[in-house]
């Protein structure tokens, strides 16, 4: 979970530069919708300041395009107005349903009036008889990004994998106008995919929809698949420079992978491939007195089982590591609190010019009873400073923030390199051991949002602006 107002990273004014490099490449309009017999549905009237700095020929027939949607308008001029009326007719095929602000530009060359950006996001699952929260947990979430960007000059509905398998040019959304309702709507400009089980994201409707946005209207999807800590730590490696981040990790392939670990290390993890939350992870402690302690995080706290060899506790485990793969992982000296461990959340994600910047960056402190620091399994989040303030780190206090994000920007830009798949943004998880080095423990490309997550003091927290930035860079607007 990430509370983006913790320790912001990027700074203000990274903000403000991805915004004014988007912003000289469109001009942000208000859209009237006008009533019936006024303008006939091929027409659309335009302040006459917008004509003349764009170049748009007068009373002529452009392309207008909006999302997927494209047909050919008439552009009339209207003297000392600074914004655009369309007909009810034209609103309804365009998907827009009360009085709004777009982002515009012209193309010359293709004689095409660019309207948008309009932005899909894919969640997982949606509850029409609950109109006033359709998402669950994730409608304030969802709103915030319906305010984020109105501000800004996009458009944003939503969209279940239930309701895609029909048209891709034309799809079933839930929009907000004055309260949520469902509508039609043209394929996006760009789609965040927001799924969050592997089992949708899979699904046939799903990946026949990303196929064909694709390769029919240019639509950009990001996050669009999940990772599994083999897959990321694998492509890692091939990059020299991430391997000082890279904790000793191999896919658990049998009892002796296990038996060469344990002999390398006094502890280590079992962490299941594709798990989450802390589901499943077993720490694997060398005793003093001979023999090994298994510790196996529960959502009540750590259950500890002890066994006199190496091949008892792999025998007594061997059920769970049948069900679902295993990645084994050198256990760390982490940092700690307490007798806390600590570790760190970074939110990282590509801003307006399609970098990658460090929105948030939280510490997280696990709960008294868990050697995991999850929210879901008792953890606490604390500032990075205060963290480290109250922690056993023996060296690199003064530094330790400024690490962090450098690792997390690499990291970040080292899946980017090696993973064939389109990140906006990616949580990623990181530890300080007690000298003071930082290690890589996972990267999540589904970070979560939900009304547990407290909203800025403006509303709207740095992360949404920032995806809506990027999702503007994407759609050139």
């Amino acid at each position: 979970m990430i509370i983006d107002q913790l320790v912001p990273s990027s700074g203000p004014g990274r903000l403000r530069e991805g915004r004014k490099e988007i912003e000289m490449q469109s001009s942000k309009i208000s859209v009237q919708i006008v009533s019936p017999g006024i303008l006939s549905e091929d027409t659309l009237m335009l302040g006459e300041s917008h004509l003349k700095k764009w170049q748009i020929p007068q009373g002529q027939t452009v392309q207008l395009k909006f999302g997927a949607y494209r047909d050919n308008v008439k552009v009339i001029p209207v003297q000392r107005y600074d914004g655009m009326r369309i007909s009810q007719a034209l609103a309804g095929r365009l998907g827009l349903h009360a009085p709004c602000t777009l982002r515009m530009r012209y193309r010359r060359a293709s004689r095409q009036l660019v309207l948008g950006p309009l932005i899909g996001v894919l969640v997982s699952r949606d509850y029409p008889n609950s109109p006033d929260r359709p998402f669950g947990s994730i409608t304030s979430f969802c709103k915030e990004l319906v305010d984020a960007a109105r501000i800004q000059g996009a458009s944003v509905y939503f969209l279940t994998p239930a309701m895609l398998g029909g048209s891709v040019s034309r799809l079933d959304v839930w929009v907000y106008a004055d309260g949520w309702r469902r509508a039609k709507a043209p394929a996006p400009d760009v789609v965040n995919n927001r799924l969050t089980t592997r089992k949708l994201e899979n699904k046939t409707s799903v990946q026949h929809f990303f196929k064909e946005v694709k390769s029919r209207f240019g639509t950009q999807v990001f996050n669009e698949k999940f990772l599994d800590k083999s897959e990321v730590f694998s492509a890692l490696r091939k990059q020299p420079s991430l391997g000082r981040y890279l904790p000793e990790s191999h896919l658990l392939g049998g009892f002796p992978m296990l038996k060469s670990m344990c002999s390398r290390y006094s502890t280590v993890f079992l962490k299941p491939v594709r798990g989450s939350l802390g589901k499943g992870i077993i720490k694997i402690v060398r005793l003093p007195s001979g023999g090994y302690a298994a510790h196996h995080a529960t959502s009540l706290g750590t259950r500890r089982q002890q066994f006199p060899t190496l091949l008892k506790l792999y025998a007594a485990i061997s059920g769970k590591l049948r069900a679902a793969r295993y990645q084994v992982q050198q256990g760390l000296n982490l940092i700690e609190t307490g007798g806390r461990p600590i570790d760190f959340r970074a939110l990282v994600q590509k801003n307006g010019s399609g970098e990658w910047i460090v929105t948030s960056i939280v510490a997280r402190i696990a709960g008294g009873q868990h050697f995991v620091s999850n929210i879901a399994r008792g953890g606490t989040l604390s500032t990075v400073r205060e963290a480290i303030a109250k922690s056993n780190l023996a060296a690199g206090r003064q530094d330790a923030s400024a690490r962090l994000r450098t690792a997390a920007l690499q990291i970040a830009a080292g899946v980017d390199a090696q993973i064939p798949a389109h990140f906006g943004e990616l949580g990623i998880d990181l530890a300080l051991d007690t000298s003071g080095r930082v290690w890589l423990l996972e990267v999540n490309s589904k970070p979560s949002k939900n009304d547990n997550t407290p909203l800025s003091a403006t509303g709207i927290r740095p992360s949404v602006r920032v995806m809506l930035l990027y999702a503007r860079h994407l759609a050139g607007l």
